[in-house]
């Protein structure tokens, strides 16, 4: 694994196990049940198919320069089926989804794909 990953992989981790802290932290407060809506696994679920991306986009970043712009959309792609495949079904189970079941996907999905980018923009703005 190459140290550019690592950093990656370590520091998307940390900022996912802060945020899942306080997003258990939220819902106790408020009273929700807290590993409902397939929470764990969206956090977990999010981080791998983030550090996949990344770790790919680098392995690339020499053969494929010009087009990584479009590997890294094939990858946000790649997570919408993720999605559609493993929550969509259950969270439509009940013909609606809550505001609890978006929240359990969507804010480790937000917080990968703006860590995601920042990282990549830095090396790419890099890349001559």
């Amino acid at each position: 694994m190459s140290q550019q990953l690592l950093r990656f992989s370590s520091k998307l981790i940390l900022i996912l196990a802060i945020a899942f802290g306080i997003h258990l932290l939220a819902l106790y407060y408020l009273q929700h049940p807290l590993f409902e809506n397939k929470i764990v696994l969206a956090y977990v679920v999010n981080a791998v198919l983030a550090i996949s991306i990344y770790g790919f986009l680098l392995k690339m970043k020499e053969k494929y320069k010009e087009q990584l712009g479009f590997l890294f959309l094939a990858g946000s792609i790649f997570k919408f089926v993720v999605f559609f495949v493993l929550f969509y079904g259950a969270y439509k189970a009940d013909g609606t989804i809550s505001k609890l079941e978006f929240a359990a996907f969507f804010i480790p999905y937000l917080l990968c794909l703006v860590i995601e980018t920042s990282s990549l923009a830095k090396w790419l703005n890099n890349l001559e």
